[in-house]
């Protein structure tokens, strides 16, 4: 196997956790809404924890799409 099309099959696999930082994002916001639906009134103090839990969940896909770059373009 040629080293171009190692790198792109490495970067495409690498290139999951994007999608998966997706999941994520919309499983916190989605448990956010069920339980701000549930409990109005306690819905905003959540949302300090909302905002943690998608930073985390974005920070991962930001990690994962780096990683791609770097093995997609680095020699």
């Amino acid at each position: 196997m040629e080293l171009a099309s190692a790198q792109v099959i490495g970067a495409g696999i690498a290139a999951i956790g994007v999608g998966a930082a997706a999941a994520g994002v919309g499983f916190v916001f989605g448990s956010f809404l069920q339980g701000a639906l549930r409990n109005p009134a306690a819905a905003g103090g959540q949302t300090g924890t909302l905002y943690i839990g998608f930073a985390a969940a974005e920070l991962l896909g930001l990690m994962a799409f780096a990683v791609a770059m770097i093995i997609l373009y680095a020699r």
